[in-house]
């Protein structure tokens, strides 16, 4: 969420930074600073009758010691017609800050100054490349043929047991599922991030102070009885385990790393391009977070993108790396680099990945502060990032690693899975 003083000091600015977002946010800016100003004259009228009325009781008290009761009691009444101000006054600023909340929900952040103009992934910028394409012999099988012709992934059932977009992993293809979580969870571990195990279910604070909510309400499993919502990313339980924190500058960096199952309903896929495991309902995934100074988040995110790109380079996956254009950036980031690993038998590239710098985006709704060195209060920067998430992952070893007599397993996972090869 944007802060009101940033947006004062800096409206033309954000107002045409927005615009790489195809967000015309003038309109919206002079509705917040006009709610700002009403918040502050309520607020001053609130402060001076609260004044006037806390002078006036102790006068009272006074004149009832001296026995003046007469005027005591008269002005009794003052203070009486003054309370009522005091609470008819609270109740505007209430609403006008109830009113100002949520119009900033509505406000994406601002995008980073390298981050293109653009309209949606077509005009995302590649920033890297690595890896070589293998050349799979004649009638090679997408992963989901591949699944049912070795019977490691059942579609089928996961869509009799829940629906659609809930496969159900067996024998070789679990233990592989498993192997490699564990060796993303060991990578992260072994780079200096301490593992969490996380709740699956978040409240709806969770839910506005990353992010999602209001944003990706629709996008939920929302736990009506109890009001909690099942969990997107652990980027969610992740980064709300600081929600109102006041830390101080040697408190960073923050490294936090975690495996859940994600949950997203995903409202309005089909086609091809969703097939098999390229986009499900519930999915795997090893996500890293941090919390930074500002003057470090950069180098932050360049030691995440860094990390990831080491996890491909041991799995030998060929991967690019995308620089996302203002259309395509998400709501609360301020850059994000996608990280895609070409499917061969496919013959597309599939998103694997999303390394973003949320700045203090995250941290002025979460209300994360920490003290610097002059011992003043500021927002942290939070960043976060998929390292990495299964599915697709799974689906591009599943493809690539394909050969007449199975599909050979990385070199890397072989002590995880105890197996080389799945025939």
């Amino acid at each position: 969420m944007l802060q009101v003083s940033n947006i004062a000091e800096n409206k033309a600015a954000y107002i045409q930074a927005l615009k790489k977002r195809n967000f015309d946010a003038e309109a919206i800016f002079d509705e917040v600073l006009n709610l700002d100003e009403s918040r502050r004259a309520t607020q001053t009228q609130l402060d001076e009758t609260l004044a006037t009325s806390n002078k006036l009781s102790k006068e009272i008290g006074t004149m009832f010691k001296n026995g003046e009761q007469q005027k005591a009691n008269l002005l009794k009444e003052r203070t009486s017609n003054l309370k009522e101000e005091s609470k008819k006054l609270s109740d505007e600023l209430g609403e006008i800050l109830e009113k100002l909340q949520q119009l900033l929900y509505t406000i994406p952040n601002i995008p980073h100054k390298s981050v293109p103009a653009g309209k949606s992934e077509e005009d995302n910028e590649e920033v890297y490349k690595e890896g070589d394409i293998p050349v799979l012999a004649e009638g090679s099988l997408p992963h989901w043929e591949l699944a049912k012709k070795y019977d490691i992934i059942d579609f089928e059932l996961g869509n009799k047991v829940t629906g659609a977009g809930f496969p159900i992993y067996k024998g070789k293809g679990a233990r592989l599922q498993r192997a490699l979580i564990t060796w993303f969870l060991d990578k992260a571990v072994e780079a200096g991030y301490t593992e969490y195990q996380l709740p699956l279910m978040v409240n709806e604070s969770s839910g506005f102070g990353t992010g999602q909510l209001p944003d990706k309400e629709g996008q939920m499993y929302h736990v009506t009885g109890d009001d909690l919502y099942l969990i997107p990313t652990a980027e969610v339980p992740m980064t709300n385990m600081f929600r109102e924190n006041l830390m101080n500058e040697s408190d960073f960096p923050v490294m936090c790393t975690g495996y859940t199952p994600c949950f997203r309903r995903e409202a309005g896929s089909y086609g091809a391009h969703v097939r098999g495991l390229n986009r499900l309902h519930q999915f795997d995934k090893v996500e890293i977070v941090r919390l930074e100074t500002p003057e470090n988040s950069y180098a932050a995110f360049d030691s995440m993108v860094d990390h990831i790109k080491a996890l491909l380079k041991d799995l030998k996956l060929p991967y690019r790396i995308l620089r996302l254009c203002g259309g395509d950036l998400g709501f609360t980031a301020a850059l994000t680099y996608d990280f895609e690993v070409f499917s061969t038998a496919q013959d597309r590239w599939l998103e694997i990945s999303s390394v973003s710098n949320v700045e203090t985006f995250q941290a002025n709704r979460l209300k994360l502060r920490f003290k610097n060195k002059e011992n003043k209060k500021e927002l942290a920067h939070t960043l976060n990032g998929s390292a990495l998430a299964l599915p697709r992952v799974l689906a591009g070893i599943l493809e690539n690693y394909q050969t007449e007599d199975g599909i050979v397993i990385p070199e890397v996972l072989r002590p995880y899975c105890g197996f080389d090869i799945i025939n």
